[in-house]
Order: C-alpha cells, then sequence, then structure tokens
C-alpha cells in the first residue's frame, strides 16, 4: 500500500492490504489504529483467545497471522484503549459480517466466485445517450418468503425471482438501497457498520457477485446506493475505533448527522481513503455499474444547511474522489442524490465540478407531485410548476427520480398523491406518467410504484402484489409496462437528453385548460406529447406543426384497454399544413410518431 497516499486520501486500493487476507498458510489480518495502547485477535480459529497483533510500519498499523484461518470464519479486533480499557471490534475493511445483533467480521475469498459477464462489462456505458430507466428497490421487502419481518429471499433466489420481472415489464437498471452491512433494519441501510460488508440478510459476498453476474448476462445493469456521509454509531464498529475520534469529528456540533450517526471527518486523508477504497470496491470486486451517493448536500454544506457554508474540504473529497472513480471506470454511472442548486454537480471534476454524472432532480419531482396533489380547479394557478424545471433543466445533467423517499413517512404513495377519489387516481396516474417519461432526463421509479400501491411502503413487508387481482390495477400495471417499451424503443425519448435541440415547447401557454404540448427529436424521429390535465373535456384543441404531415398514435393514457375511456379506431391523424384539432379526454397523455 502506498502509505504516504493513505494518509493524504489519494489511494482507492487500501482494502487490498487492510483487512483480512487468503495467503499461502493461513490469513493476514491487518488494521488502522493509531491510538490504541494494544490489540489483539480474537476469532474461531483461535478459540476466541487473544493473539497479540504487532506494530507494522510507523507504529499505526498493526497485524496478526492466523496459519489455521480459513473463508468463513469469523473474528473480531479486540481494541485496547490508553486507559486499558478495550472494546471488540469489527474489521472496518472486513468483507463480511454477522447479522444484527451479533458483530464479528468474516474472512471472505473474493476470489472464490469466477464472473462470466465480459459481454455486458465491455459494452455498458454511463447511458448519456442510451435509455436508462431504473427500478429502485429494497432488497428485503420487494417479495418475501413469509409475512415475518426478518424472513428474505437470498442472493441467489432474487436474481430468480426479480431478472424475469425487469425484463418482462421493461427496466434495464436496477437500483439497490444499500447493501452494506447495517444494524437496524429500519435504517434501510443508510447507517452502516460494514462498508466493505455486503450484509448477511441475504446471503454470503459471492452470492451476490453471482447475482451482479446473472443481472449483467441478462442486459440489466445494478447501481447500489452508497453512503459516504455518516455512519453507524454502535461501538463495535466505527464510533471511537481506537479510542479515538478516528473516523468522526471530535466536535458534537459537527459530528452527529441529523440522524442522530457520526459524520465523517472528510478533511482526513486516512477517511478520504477509506471511502474512496470503499467505493472502488464495489465498482471492482462486485461489477456494480454505477453508485448514487447519498445526501450530497450534507456533503456540500456543513450540516446540509447552506446558511453555515461550504465544506470546502468534503466538497474537494467528492470531486476526487469522483475524478479518481471515473479514471478506474470511465463507463461507471455516478449519481448524486442532492436538492440544493450548488453549481457544477455533473461538470468533470477535471473541469473543477463535482464529477458525477447525473444529478437527481428534486425540484422537478417536488414541483410535479404539489401539482397533481392539486385539485383541478386550482391547477390553472399552479400551470407554470410544470414548466419551471425545463427553464433551469440543461444545468445539469439530470435524473428525474421517484424514489423510496416519496413514498414514506406520511407522504403516501405515489397513487395516492394524485388528487381526488380512488377512481380518479388512475387516470391521473397514467398521465403524469407520460409526463415524466416524455421529460427529458434519465427516469428512476421505486418498487410498487409501478402497479399503483396504496399503502406506504414498509421495509418489513412485500409489495402488495395481491392487488394486482384488482382489474384497475392489473391494467395500470400493464400501461407502466408498455411505456417502459416504447421508452427504450424509441431514441427521442433518451438520445438527446441533455442536448437543447432534443425539446422544443409545442404549447405551455394554455393555463385556462391545463393543456401541455412539446415534442421530443432525436435524429429524424419526432415524438408529440400532449397533456389535459384539466378534470373537462378539452375539444377542437388545435396544434400547429411544422413541416408534419402525419400524427401516428404511439400510445394513449385513456385508452380502454388500460381501463380508460377513450376506443381508438383511428390511429393515423392526417396534418393539412402542420395542423390537427384534438379532442382530450380529462386527466389524460397522448403520444403521436410525428411524419
Amino acid at each position: 500500500m502506498d502509505f504516504y497516499g493513505f494518509y493524504t486520501g489519494k489511494i482507492f486500493d487500501a482494502y487490498q492490504f487492510l483487512g483480512a487476507h487468503m495467503e499461502s498458510g493461513g490469513v493476514t489480518f491487518r488494521t488502522f489504529a493509531p491510538g490504541a495502547s494494544r490489540i489483539s485477535l480474537i476469532g474461531e480459529f483461535n478459540d476466541w483467545q487473544e493473539w497479540e497483533m504487532h506494530k507494522i510500519y510507523d507504529g499505526n498499523f498493526w497485524e496478526c497471522h492466523a496459519p489455521a484461518a480459513v473463508p468463513g470464519q469469523m473474528y473480531k479486533y479486540r481494541i485496547y484503549r490508553q486507559d486499558q480499557s478495550y472494546m471488540d471490534h469489527c474489521d472496518p475493511y472486513g468483507f463480511g459480517m454477522e447479522l444484527r445483533p451479533d458483530s464479528a467480521s468474516y474472512i471472505r475469498d473474493l476470489s472464490e466466485y469466477t464472473y462470466q459477464d465480459s459481454r455486458w462489462m465491455q459494452k455498458r456505458s454511463d447511458c448519456k445517450d442510451k435509455p436508462l430507466n431504473i427500478y429502485e428497490i429494497h432488497f428485503g421487502s420487494f417479495k418475501k418468503p413469509s409475512d415475518k419481518a426478518d424472513d428474505w429471499y437470498t442472493y441467489t433466489e432474487m436474481a430468480d425471482i426479480l431478472i424475469p420481472y425487469l425484463k418482462e415489464y421493461g427496466y434495464n437498471y436496477v437500483e439497490i438501497m444499500p447493501l452494506s452491512e447495517h444494524p437496524c433494519d429500519e435504517s434501510w441501510g443508510y447507517q452502516n457498520t460494514g462498508f466493505f460488508s455486503p450484509t448477511s440478510r441475504y446471503g454470503t459476498a459471492s452470492e451476490l457477485m453471482e447475482f451482479i453476474d446473472r443481472c449483467h448476462r441478462s442486459d440489466i445493469g445494478v447501481i447500489l446506493d452508497f453512503v459516504p456521509v455518516h455512519f453507524a454509531v454502535d461501538g463495535y464498529a466505527l464510533a471511537h475505533y481506537d479510542g479515538t475520534a478516528l473516523y468522526e469529528y471530535p466536535h458534537h456540533d459537527v459530528g452527529v448527522s441529523e440522524w442522530g450517526s457520526c459524520n465523517f471527518m472528510h478533511s482526513r486523508g486516512e477517511v478520504r481513503s477509506f471511502l474512496q477504497s470503499a467505493a472502488n470496491y464495489w465498482l471492482t470486486e462486485y461489477h456494480i455499474d454505477g453508485i448514487r451517493m447519498d445526501a450530497i448536500s450534507r456533503i456540500i454544506y456543513w450540516q446540509g444547511e447552506p446558511a453555515r457554508g461550504v465544506n470546502n474540504t468534503a466538497v474537494e473529497f467528492i470531486r476526487e474522489m469522483n475524478r479518481g472513480l471515473k479514471e478506474m471506470h470511465p463507463t461507471a454511472i455516478l449519481s448524486a442524490e442532492d436538492s440544493t442548486s450548488y453549481p457544477g454537480v455533473t461538470k468533470p471534476a477535471k473541469e473543477g465540478g463535482l464529477g458525477f454524472d447525473y444529478k437527481w432532480d428534486m425540484g422537478w419531482m417536488n414541483d410535479t407531485l404539489d401539482y397533481f396533489r392539486t385539485g383541478p380547479g386550482y391547477r390553472t394557478e399552479s400551470y407554470h410548476k410544470l414548466t419551471f424545471s425545463m427553464m433551469y433543466y440543461y444545468n445539469y445533467a439530470f435524473l428525474l427520480p421517484l424514489s423510496h423517499d416519496e413514498v414514506v413517512h406520511g407522504k403516501a404513495s405515489i397513487m395516492q398523491k394524485m388528487h381526488g377519489d380512488y377512481d380518479e387516481k388512475f387516470p391521473q396516474a397514467r398521465a403524469f406518467y407520460m409526463y415524466m417519461y416524455a421529460h427529458p432526463g434519465k427516469k428512476l421509479n421505486f418498487m410498487g410504484n409501478e402497479f399503483g400501491q396504496l399503502r406506504e411502503w414498509d421495509e418489513k413487508r412485500q409489495q402488495d402484489w395481491d392487488i394486482l387481482t384488482y382489474p384497475i390495477h392489473d391494467a395500470f400495471h400493464r400501461f407502466i409496462k408498455e411505456l417502459n417499451r416504447i421508452y427504450l424503443k424509441h431514441p427521442a425519448f433518451w438520445q438527446t437528453d441533455h442536448d437543447t435541440a432534443g425539446f422544443s415547447w409545442i404549447d405551455c401557454h394554455q393555463e385556462g385548460r391545463c393543456i401541455y404540448s412539446f415534442e421530443r427529436i432525436a435524429g429524424k424521429e419526432r415524438i408529440l406529447a400532449v397533456f389535459n390535465f384539466s378534470d373537462q373535456v378539452q375539444e377542437d384543441y388545435m396544434l400547429e406543426l411544422k413541416d408534419a404531415r402525419t400524427l401516428t398514435l404511439l400510445l394513449a393514457s385513456d385508452a380502454q384497454e388500460y381501463a380508460g375511456t377513450k376506443k381508438y379506431d383511428k390511429t393515423v391523424i392526417e396534418t393539412p399544413g402542420g395542423r390537427a384539432a384534438l379532442t382530450l379526454t380529462p386527466y389524460s397523455g397522448i403520444y403521436y410518431l410525428v411524419d
């Protein structure tokens, strides 16, 4: 290991030196604990008896060789503080870890699994000019073997369940909420104890590798949530690891996050090297295709509050980490969950930006959902909530998210957010999703949204799959399936997402009628999207399109096959002089191919 690089926060491979590593004649264990007075290695291989670890290099690193140790065995470090009290810790760089409430690390052989995804790895891209339709899941609550909260399918079993579903319903990427080991189910993985340890809830490291490999062989990319901001407070993990604030801030006012967890101290080179190495570890060892970084506003501003100022050392850390990751993994996707207006988030790091490929468009999400919560009688006043996004859209490379955060904690599910009673919600939701998929930007949809789940998400329960026995939910599910298929098939929806020539308003001044129309364009393909978000039939709406001869129906949200009210006998409309008169049903959206 480059020790100078470790101390200065420049390296991405610290995990290849620190942690438990298979070597000829056993396993060598190494840990970084400059504040410790002494450290003992305890584990299954020595009947949990203390073996002294020895100082190496500059005295801040500790090492011990265990000749009889083998993969699958558990171990801990017993770290003695300066006052001779001690705490048994899991390995910060451990490649596996026990399920809560237990806390030992596992010895893992990362070379045990052999990938068969070379074709995928050679062709994958950051999807800037390709479709990116992401299905976000919480691994333990997509489907469950039983009603028990802690009964989960394994990584291997989920490959059999999830991959066919993604393929059938038109998602080409899956984004998984954090799989790093975590002690509290209710944290959903966002408060980690094992940054290098795939959670044992669902199996072993090799089984996760197999799951990702099988996704790749089915042409499905895998994005993993990563948390570079904070970590769990549990005393057996990173908190006061060597008896000092080694990973966290020593001061409470900036050391504790709004979630009660410990904030990483990004000004320390050792912390930077730890986090950079963790991100690289998932990309390298697990062939992850992208990382979604959580709570980036808390990186940019102290405690996430602009009034407290920019945290310059943390900003520099994220910029340099992204620069390094893109150099090593140029086709991997780096996305930021960021609700701030901080400039340059998706600008390349070498040009002074933060170096993300995509930024979640939280403004679009909030404005759009607020609009659809609003009663139709008041939508004329809120009309330009839907046009505002294109005023700032080209400042960043955006991804449009309808994530888990929008369907928990009293916010209601996406379907429930639609204004009105039960029957009124479905036509609005169909039109809403057509608007989302026609709007520039890559797409992300959380599990359950696609079939109109009505209850909020609960990590202890599987999705309400039985709701598909209701015809209106089944029809909605089939509608989303067709929308996904059309999105993947037609380049106009994604090839020019970040090119101003790829989008053109046709009409964005129908405040009184709540009608919107625009075109998506890529090469010779033109797609017209028209929406009526009022509760009234809009008759004789006159469209004017340059160089248009015909309009061919591509998808209609109000079609009878999707539980709508309209039967489309005529699928091609002549447009003499580029003009066409349309009659739009309430709460409807329609796509036409323009010729």
